[in-house]
C-alpha cells in the first residue's frame, strides 16, 4: 500500500469514528434536541450507540459561500439555546484584541480562554456548539479535531499525571454571526486552537492563526477502535520528504527548524533550508498539500483559494526539517519541520517529554506529543487585529513549541 493509499484509508476510517469520538468524556453529545438541562457529566454516561444517533450530520459544503451560510446558521441556532448571560460570555466585538491572547498551546489552567466552557453547557447546548464546528470544517479536518479531543479525553482517563485541564474546550464568537459581515469562530483547549474568520462580503474563510496538537499519537477509544489523529499530516509530510533528491534532503536538513508560538508577535523571518524555487512542480504541490492540513480545513473552494495565494510566493518560501526521515513511530523521537515564507508559516514540532501523560504501551512523547502552529504573516485574524504579546505562560517563552515547564500534558 502506498503512502497516499494508507493516508486515504486511515482518513476514511477516522471519519467513520467521528460520531463515536464526540461522545467521549466531557464532550458527550447525547440527548441533543431533547431539551435536557442536564450537565455534561450526566450526558457523558450515555452509551455510544445512543449518542452517535444524535450527532449532527457532516457538512457537505463545497464553496466558501456555502460554508459561511451554513456555519452562520449553525451559530445562530447555538445562540438560541443560550441564556442572556451565556450569550454575553460568548460574544465579543470583532476587533477585540482578546482574540489574540485567549488561545494557546498551554493548558487552560495556564492561559484563560475566551467564551464558554463546553463543560458548563447542557447536552443540547453542547450539541449545538459542536454543530458550528462541524459545519465550518470539512470531513477530514473535523475528524482530525475530534481525534485531538478524543486524545485529551484518553489521557484524562489513563495518564499517570492527568490534569484537570484535559477535556476542557471553549467556544467564542468575535462579531455577530453573519453571512455578509465579518466574524470569527474561536474554538479550542490545550492541543487545539482554531481561529476561523468568515467574511461573506469578501467571500473568504481563513484559519490563520491555528494551533493543532496531538497527544498521544495513537490511542484506542471506548469502543476498542484505534485512532491516529495526525496520520494524514504525517503522511503528507513524508510524501513531500520522500519526493526529494539526496542533495535536496541535505539542504532541507541543514536548515534551522523554527517555532512561532501562540501569543508571540513573531518576526516571521524567512528562515533557512530548502527554498521553494529549488523544488519541481510536483514537489511544490506535495508541499502545498502539507500546508493544506491547516490552511485548507474548510470547503474545496476555500482550500483552493488559500493555497493558490500561498503558491504565488512559494519560490521564496523555505522548508527546514529535523529528526526522523521515515514515517515509523516505532523508532526515534519524531520529526520537526517548519515552512516559512511571505504568505505562510507552519511550525511542526515534536515534544521531547510527555508532560505527565505517560500511559503504558502508548507513545506520549516525540512522535506522540506534537505542537503545531499555522500563521499568515500578511493576514493573521483576516487583518482584523494585531497580534498582542501574551503575558506569563501564554507567551512565546518556555520550551520549544511552548510546552510548559511543569506537568501540563
Amino acid at each position: 500500500m502506498t503512502t497516499t493509499q494508507r493516508r486515504n484509508a486511515s482518513r476514511r476510517l477516522v471519519k467513520r469514528k467521528v460520531a463515536a469520538l464526540v461522545l467521549v468524556g466531557g464532550l458527550a453529545l447525547s440527548a441533543c434536541g431533547s431539551g435536557s438541562s442536564g450537565t455534561s457529566g450526566s450526558a457523558g454516561s450515555t452509551t455510544t450507540s445512543q449518542a452517535a444517533t444524535a450527532a449532527p450530520a457532516t457538512d457537505d459544503a463545497t464553496t466558501t459561500a456555502e460554508t459561511i451560510t451554513t456555519t452562520t446558521a449553525a451559530a445562530e441556532a447555538f445562540l438560541k439555546t443560550l441564556t442572556d448571560e451565556q450569550r454575553e460570555t460568548l460574544l465579543y466585538a470583532y476587533d477585540d484584541e482578546t482574540k489574540t491572547t485567549s488561545w494557546s498551546n498551554f493548558p487552560v489552567t495556564f492561559v484563560e480562554r475566551a467564551g464558554l466552557n463546553l463543560n458548563d453547557l447542557t447536552a443540547e447546548q453542547k450539541t449545538a456548539a459542536m454543530a458550528v464546528l462541524e459545519t465550518l470544517l470539512d470531513d477530514d479536518a473535523y475528524a482530525t479535531v475530534i481525534g485531538i479531543i478524543g486524545g485529551d479525553e484518553f489521557l484524562k482517563e489513563n495518564a499517570s499525571g492527568a490534569q484537570d485541564a484535559l477535556g476542557q474546550y471553549y467556544i467564542a464568537f468575535f462579531g455577530d454571526p453573519s453571512d455578509t459581515a465579518a466574524w470569527e469562530v474561536q474554538f479550542g483547549g490545550h492541543h487545539l486552537g482554531i481561529n476561523a474568520s468568515l467574511d461573506g462580503d469578501a467571500d473568504t474563510v481563513t484559519f490563520a492563526p491555528t494551533h493543532l496538537g496531538v497527544q498521544p499519537a495513537v490511542y484506542t477509544n471506548a469502543d476498542g477502535e484505534e485512532v491516529q489523529p495526525f496520520d494524514g499530516i504525517y503522511s503528507d509530510a513524508f510524501a513531500f520528504y520522500n519526493s526529494l533528491t539526496e542533495a535536496q534532503t541535505a539542504t532541507l536538513t541543514a536548515g534551522e527548524v523554527s517555532m512561532c508560538a501562540p501569543g508571540d508577535t513573531c518576526d516571521f523571518a524567512t528562515g533557512s533550508g530548502l527554498k521553494g524555487s529549488d523544488l519541481t512542480e510536483d514537489q511544490k504541490q506535495l508541499l502545498l498539500a502539507v500546508v493544506g492540513n491547516w490552511a485548507g480545513m474548510a470547503d474545496d473552494q476555500t482550500t483552493d483559494t488559500e493555497l493558490a495565494e500561498i503558491e504565488k510566493t512559494l519560490d521564496d518560501t523555505y522548508v527546514a526539517w529535523s529528526g526522523a526521515t521515515e514515517y515509523d513511530m516505532s523508532t526515534g523521537d519524531g520529526v520537526s519541520f517548519s515552512i516559512s515564507g511571505p504568505d505562510v508559516y507552519v511550525g511542526f514540532q515534536a515534544q521531547d517529554g510527555s508532560a505527565g501523560a505517560d500511559v503504558e504501551g502508548v507513545t506520549t512523547a516525540g512522535w506522540g506529543h506534537v505542537h503545531t502552529i499555522y500563521r499568515d504573516p500578511t493576514n493573521d485574524y483576516a487583518g482584523s487585529v494585531t497580534q498582542q504579546t501574551a503575558t506569563g505562560m501564554g507567551g512565546g517563552g518556555g520550551a520549544p513549541g511552548g510546552t510548559p515547564p511543569v506537568n501540563g500534558s
